[in-house]
C-alpha cells in the first residue's frame, strides 16, 4: 500500500475512520471524505502529515466532484476508492416516515453510485481498485430495515455488474458484506426503543462483532484487491443458501414482528414518525439526514 492514494467516503468515524488509520500504518496516503469536519480533521491527523480531508456530501454530485477534483489536484492520482458512507433508519415500511425511508436510498445506494461516477476516471488511469461497502442486509432481509436492505442489495448488484464491465480496463472491483459491527450506527439502531430488541431474535443477526475484527478484514481485502470481503467469513458460505434465507427469517420473526409492529405504532404516536425513524449514521454520514442543503463549496484543496 505504500505510496497509494486511498479515498474513503464516510471517513470521520466507524469503519471508514478505522480502516483509514490502519492503511496509513501500512504506508498508504489517505484522502478522507465526510460531513463532520472536526472528526475528519482528527482522523487525518491520526493518519499522518500526508493525509487530507474534504467535507462533501455523497447525496450532492457537485459537492462530491469538487472534493474528488481537489484530491487529484493535491495528490495527482487515486489508486483505491472505498465507498463507505451510509446511514440506517429502522422502522416498518407501512408506518415510518417516507422521507427517512428514501433518505437511506439516497445516501446508501445513490451515494455509492455518485462516488463511483466521480472517481472512476481516475481509477481507470491508475488501474486501481474500487471497494463498495454492502452488508449482510443484502442477503438477510431483517424486518424493520427495508430501506437499508434494498440499498445494500443494490450496492451488491452494482459491484457485481461493475466487476466484469471494468476488468478488461484494469480496474478491480470488490464488494464488502459485513454483519453487525460495533460502530455508532449499530449502537444507534440498538438504542431504538422498538427495533433495538428486534434483531436479537433474528437468526444470523444477533451477534455484534468487534470493530478491529472488521477492520482487519477490510484492510486485507483492499491490500489484495479482493473481489469480496466477508465480515465474518461465514457470510460467503451463506450466499449459497440465499433461496432459503427468507423462509428462515419469516419463521424466526413470526412472533417478534407482530409485537414490534404494534410497539412501533405506539412509539410513533408517542414521539412522532420523524423521531421514531430518524436515521443513524455510519462513517461520517450521521448528520447527512439532517442537512437539507448541499454543501457545494465545502470541498477545499489542502485540507
Amino acid at each position: 500500500m505504500r505510496g497509494q492514494v486511498v479515498v474513503i467516503t464516510g471517513a470521520s468515524r466507524g469503519i471508514g475512520a478505522a480502516v483509514a488509520r490502519k492503511l496509513a500504518g501500512r504506508g498508504a496516503t489517505l484522502a478522507l471524505v465526510g460531513l463532520e469536519p472536526d472528526e475528519l480533521k482528527q482522523v487525518a491527523a491520526d493518519c499522518g502529515p500526508g493525509a487530507g480531508w474534504w467535507e462533501a456530501d455523497v447525496t450532492d454530485t457537485e459537492s462530491l466532484r469538487a472534493a474528488v477534483e481537489a484530491i487529484v489536484a493535491r495528490y495527482g492520482r487515486i489508486d483505491v476508492v472505498m465507498a463507505n458512507a451510509g446511514i440506517a433508519a429502522p422502522g416498518f415500511s407501512r408506518s415510518m416516515d417516507p422521507n427517512a425511508w428514501e433518505r437511506v436510498i439516497e445516501v446508501d445506494l445513490l451515494g455509492v453510485w455518485r462516488t463511483v461516477h466521480t472517481t472512476l476516471p481516475y481509477l481507470l488511469e491508475s488501474k486501481g481498485y474500487l471497494l463498495l461497502v454492502s452488508s449482510l442486509a443484502a442477503i438477510v432481509h431483517i424486518p424493520g430495515l427495508a430501506s437499508y436492505n434494498v440499498a445494500k442489495a443494490g450496492v451488491e448488484a452494482m459491484g457485481d455488474t461493475l466487476r466484469p464491465e471494468l476488468k478488461h480496463l484494469g480496474v478491480r472491483v470488490g464488494v464488502a458484506h459485513m454483519t453487525f459491527v460495533d460502530t455508532d450506527m449499530v449502537r444507534g439502531a440498538d438504542e431504538h426503543p422498538v427495533f433495538g430488541r428486534v434483531r436479537t431474535g433474528i437468526p444470523l443477526a444477533s451477534k455484534t462483532y468487534p470493530l478491529e475484527f472488521a477492520v482487519d478484514k477490510f484492510v486485507d481485502g483492499i491490500t489484495k484487491r479482493s473481489r469480496t470481503v466477508h465480515v465474518p467469513g461465514w457470510i460467503g458460505a451463506l450466499k449459497v443458501f440465499r433461496w432459503v434465507i427468507p423462509h428462515v427469517i419469516e419463521l424466526g420473526s413470526r412472533f417478534s414482528v407482530p409485537k414490534a409492529d404494534a410497539a412501533a405504532l405506539a412509539d410513533i404516536e408517542a414521539r412522532g414518525a420523524e423521531a421514531s425513524s430518524r436515521p443513524t449514521g455510519a462513517g461520517g454520514q450521521a448528520d447527512s439526514a439532517k442537512t437539507g442543503s448541499a454543501k457545494t463549496d465545502s470541498a477545499k484543496a489542502g485540507r
